[in-house]
């Protein structure tokens, strides 16, 4: 479970092939405190640690099942990734709950410079049952954001300096596929609407 403060940035250092699995080797500071079996949430997504040299590197692996539902066979060598370890129990949740489980990928239609914040606009499939509401939680890349301009398979997110910085927004442009995680509140009621209330 993640709450979508992204801690830090991992840069990707290696990408091997392993039959249908990618192997990725990713270098932060961060590296130093992680243990292997340990859940990482990497542009949102929950990969495990398979190993790490405690220093500055460590490896996960993708899936073909992560690799359908995600943007990561997109990563190239020198990307920076937005990180974020499994929340402690006790701590505050000052985002919402993630659960790293991305739903699909969005694209990056417009970025406006609102000279001190920055609004990022992204579309998902048409056909998706996905939602967003106005003012409802989404995690773009595992970063918890609040939504603006919810319309159908489109939404938009204001981002603060600090955010533009210290995760990977600084380097989104337009075209690039983001992971998108929906809010698990709205999922269930989505789920129960199709299942119960449709009959």
């Amino acid at each position: 479970m993640f709450t979508g403060i992204i801690e830090t940035l991992a840069v990707v250092e290696k990408i091997e092939k392993d039959q249908e699995n990618l192997i990725f080797t990713l270098q932060t500071p961060l590296a130093q405190e992680l243990k292997i079996d340990q859940s990482l949430a990497h542009n949102g997504v929950c990969l495990t640690v398979t190993y790490t040299n405690h220093q500055n590197l460590y490896q996960v692996t993708a899936i073909q099942e992560t690799l359908r539902k995600t943007n990561l066979e997109a990563w190239k060598v020198g990307d920076k990734i937005n990180l974020e370890r499994a929340m402690l129990m006790g701590g505050r949740l000052d985002g919402h709950i993630v659960q790293g489980h991305v739903d699909e990928i969005g694209t990056c239609i417009d970025i406006q410079d609102e000279q001190g914040s920055w609004l990022f606009t992204f579309e998902y499939n048409p056909n998706s049952t996905n939602i967003t509401i106005e003012k409802g939680s989404i995690a773009v890349n595992g970063v918890s954001l609040t939504v603006v301009n919810s319309q159908k398979n489109r939404f938009s997110v204001a981002i603060i300096p600090y955010t533009y910085e210290h995760t990977n927004f600084h380097q989104l442009r337009i075209g690039d596929k983001v992971n998108l995680e929906f809010d698990v509140i709205g999922k269930y009621l989505q789920k129960l609407a199709e299942v119960y209330w449709k009959k």
